[in-house]
């Protein structure tokens, strides 16, 4: 590989960054567009993927300003019954182990439309939540009765909310930390917002099902970093607080959740302290364990496009499940568009109406399935790969098909 001059690293601010896969340049994967819009040139960035050999951190080089990504945001999280389960599964446990009640407070970081701190709500224990998508915003006041400050978190506001005796007893952060561009700004609010015996809750993408997985379309400009529990580790210490547990769960492919506490008296435990020594072992810190991802990104794609383009030729016609981020990562970089698919669903009454960016697909409801009748789906949210089959099982029965991309292509 070639040392990559320029950029920084995001954590540790270590020059010689090292390429792991590069998808050239691609719109930014939320854009949804309007009909209006499809007449207008569509803005593209660059999107590679780089690893920090310093501190381990795996990351894009590209920042687009977050006042562009996410002042107006499509997704909402209550539209996902297994997003929501596991918010619900989470709260019902730290109220019992933080022994949580009506003194507390639950901040919730990005928190969407209050879908998981709706469930300390009704419990009765105090909620705020931080979100800076004005629209999402509203919907969570409106609709959930969440108290939410539309702003992005950092440094600054976590010392105005303590200033102001809204410190927390436990904060959330569910897919948001590598979302953000000032990494160490947000940990460090998160290590000041906190009451001295606090506790963070932080669930991202886990870095190594990324790539034993093959997960590439999880790459996209809203994603800046992908993270080991190395990398966090070193990120979470220079901050004065200790990951104190870790736990490997299955949503979005594959994801780790760590509970942070202060280190004046957070230690952390033997689940921390064996993920680490195992990420040791596989290389997490070596350039070596990232080579050959771009050959199985390119072997996946050569898979696919075969299936699809037979399938063409016997004359079956197939649409799209999922207008999401991913999706948008992987139609762009495949190549796979309109003379291929006709349209594409999703659960969003935000997305449907609007067209995929790059490929400008409309987005329809799920109920225009069984109406249009396509003979195969391209599940492109294949994180929610059971949800959906479940929710689809009328289109099953009366002979339609999944075809599921990552980490394989296969056809249920």
């Amino acid at each position: 590989m070639v040392n990559v001059t320029g950029p920084r690293c995001r954590s540790c601010e270590h020059g010689d960054l090292r390429p792991i896969l590069s998808l050239g340049r691609t719109p930014l994967a939320n854009a949804l567009l309007t009909a209006e819009q499809l007449r207008e040139p569509e803005a593209t960035f660059p999107l590679d993927l780089v690893f920090c050999p310093a501190c381990a951190l795996v990351q894009i080089t590209e920042t687009v300003p977050p006042e562009v990504l996410f002042r107006e945001y499509a997704y909402l999280s209550s539209f996902s019954d297994t997003v929501v389960q596991n918010a619900e599964g989470i709260v019902r446990r730290l109220i019992g182990l933080e022994g949580l009640g009506s003194e507390s407070l639950a901040v919730e970081i990005a928190s969407n439309d209050g879908y998981l701190l709706q469930h300390y709500h009704h419990k009765g224990i105090p909620v705020l939540g931080i979100e800076p998508a004005a629209n999402i915003a509203r919907v969570a006041r409106a609709e959930r009765g969440i108290p939410t400050v539309c702003e992005f978190f950092g440094a600054e506001l976590a010392a105005e909310l303590v200033a102001g005796g809204r410190a927390a007893d436990v904060v959330h952060a569910n897919n948001v930390l590598a979302h953000v561009a000032d990494l160490n700004g947000v940990v460090r609010g998160i290590a000041t917002v906190l009451k001295p015996r606090g506790v963070a809750v932080i669930e991202v993408p886990y870095v190594k099902d990324l790539i034993d997985h093959c997960e590439f379309d999880t790459i996209y400009h809203e994603h800046l970093c992908y993270f080991s529990l190395t990398a966090l580790d070193r990120l979470f210490r220079r901050h004065r607080l200790v990951i104190r547990d870790v736990e490997r769960i299955p949503i979005h492919g594959g994801t780790l959740r760590i509970f942070a506490s202060r280190a004046e008296w957070a230690i952390p435990g033997e689940a921390v302290k064996s993920l680490l020594a195992e990420e040791a072992a596989w290389g997490v810190d070596r350039e070596e364990f990232y080579r050959g991802f771009g050959a199985k990104v390119e072997r996946l794609r050569a898979s696919l496009l075969e299936l699809l383009g037979g399938l063409k030729a016997q004359g079956r016609r197939i649409a799209a499940y999922g207008a999401s981020a991913k999706g948008s990562t992987l139609l762009n970089f495949f190549g796979i568009g309109a003379d291929t698919l006709e349209f594409v669903v999703d659960r969003s009454t935000v997305k449907q109406g609007r067209y995929t960016p790059g490929t400008h697909l409309p987005i329809l409801a799920p109920e225009r399935v069984l109406e249009l009748r396509p003979d195969y789906l391209l599940l492109l949210t294949w994180n929610f790969a059971d949800e959906i089959l479940a929710q689809q099982q009328t289109f099953r029965d009366q002979g339609g098909r999944f075809i599921i991309p990552i980490p394989e292509c296969r056809v249920v």
